[in-house]
């Protein structure tokens, strides 16, 4: 097959394309933007070719696939209805690929990524699997049996998966621009729940998820007793996380992280969770955990003098709360700034007195413009990042031209966060450091 893939540079579509060129196909792809994302990377390694105008003229034999980033008036899906070619969303071939191959589906508001990461390296090395990550990262085999898939909440997209494995790490208000309220979201992770065919892997700590009902077997974990898979003894320092993890009351295993916060033991209990139930070995299961590194864009870190520079993909309170309690608990006696790019009005509205709160935390925080490439401001009179700002207690404005504010904090851990490219701000910012 052949396809022709609109909005590549996106983190779903460049994992995608990896899968399909991984599967044999000739992939083209096309993007507006021009300048880096982390995602080239896997899309350059594979020498797919990016177009970022109309030069490139697909052959009747090209399925094209658009992103959701890449709108109906958009002059290549009019120039692509006009030549004829079939067109199909990212989420629809995606659901395709899951009805080839044992699926295992990891869903929930914040944690997917990860958890979804931590799974693939523990399949891949007892049985070789293809993954779907939303860092980027896709990776496939023919041989394999096995699919890990990241399953995004964001429009009811992952209502066109069908699992034999569904994980969900949480469920919370999120994407207000496509729910009505939070029991529209439960009542959707409900659906895809019962459309799963064997198991549900469950965070048993979340009271949303334990909403969930369906005639599926269920498994719940999380740190309370009450789960099937417990960790206790949680032991957390600078250096990283340990704890004992009992299955049914029984002391299945001690594993050791080298990654911080509660919310990465939820992760990997849900990762040790799945183990269980496809009888990979222990010893795999603690080496991969232990060399488990995170995600890309997740508490990524970079040292310049002694200054930390975290890059965090956290773009909702409870997100930007994780990435503050990994960073107190990995450096506990530095001050801790924020530099957050809001990303869509929608959300800046309906959380902002829980982005306030979670910013307070923090020793400072500097609030860009808010970025939005799918709202009209418009539609969202006096949603700016000003009034945000108005509601921490020590904050103020910056953009790329005023990153020299930040040199006042050398020696502290400055955390960039947003879903939307920060990479070119914290670019800047090194050069600005480094001078």
């Amino acid at each position: 097959m052949k396809y022709y893939l609109l909005g590549i540079k996106g983190a779903g579509m460049s994992a995608l394309a990896g899968i399909l060129h991984d599967l044999g196909n000739t992939v083209v792809g096309y993007d507006d933007s021009t300048e880096y994302k982390f995602t080239l990377d896997g899309l350059e390694k594979r020498g797919i070719t990016i177009y970022h105008d109309q030069s490139f003229t697909p052959d009747k034999d090209y399925m094209v696939c658009f992103s959701n980033a890449i709108k109906d008036a958009h002059p290549e899906i009019i120039r692509m209805k006009e030549l004829g070619l079939k067109l199909i969303r990212y989420q629809d071939l995606i659901g395709s690929l899951t009805t080839r191959f044992e699926t295992i589906s990891v869903a929930g508001t914040h944690g997917k990524t990860t958890t979804s990461l931590m799974i693939s390296n523990i399949m891949d090395e007892a049985f070789g699997c293809d993954y779907f990550v939303g860092d980027g990262r896709g990776h496939a085999d023919p041989k394999n049996k096995l699919f890990i898939l990241e399953s995004c909440e964001y429009n009811k997209h992952f209502l066109e998966y069908y699992p034999e494995t569904l994980v969900v790490t949480n469920i919370e208000l999120e994407h207000t621009e496509c729910y009505k309220d939070l029991d529209d979201i439960i009542y959707n992770f409900n659906l895809l729940a019962n459309q799963t065919h064997e198991y549900l892997v469950l965070c048993g700590d979340d009271p949303n998820v334990r909403k969930i009902k369906c005639d599926k077997q269920v498994f719940y974990y999380g740190l309370d007793e009450s789960n099937d898979l417990v960790a206790k003894n949680v032991e957390y320092s600078n250096e990283g996380t340990t704890f004992d993890a009992y299955f049914r009351g029984e002391l299945y295993g001690t594993f050791s992280l080298n990654v911080f916060g509660k919310h990465m033991v939820l992760d990997s209990l849900a990762a040790i969770m799945v183990s269980i139930l496809y009888n990979v070995d222990k010893k795999i299961v603690k080496e991969k955990l232990i060399n488990f590194s995170g995600a890309v864009r997740r508490f990524n870190e970079t040292k310049i003098g002694e200054t930390i520079i975290i890059d965090d993909y956290a773009h909702h309170p409870t997100e930007i709360a994780a990435t503050l309690d990994a960073a107190m608990q990995k450096y506990p006696d530095r001050g801790l700034i924020a530099v957050f790019l809001p990303n869509t009005y929608s959300r800046t509205r309906d959380f902002m007195d829980s982005f306030a709160e979670v910013f307070n935390g923090f020793d400072y925080s500097y609030i860009m413009d808010i970025k939005c490439d799918r709202e009209d401001p418009a539609d969202y009179p006096g949603v700016t990042s000003d009034s945000l700002i108005e509601k921490i207690n020590h904050s103020s404005k910056i953009s790329t031209e005023t990153l020299n504010k930040l040199l006042k904090h050398r020696g502290q851990v400055i955390c960039f966060m947003s879903c939307a490219n920060i990479s070119p701000v914290i670019e800047e910012f090194k050069k600005v450091l480094k001078r």
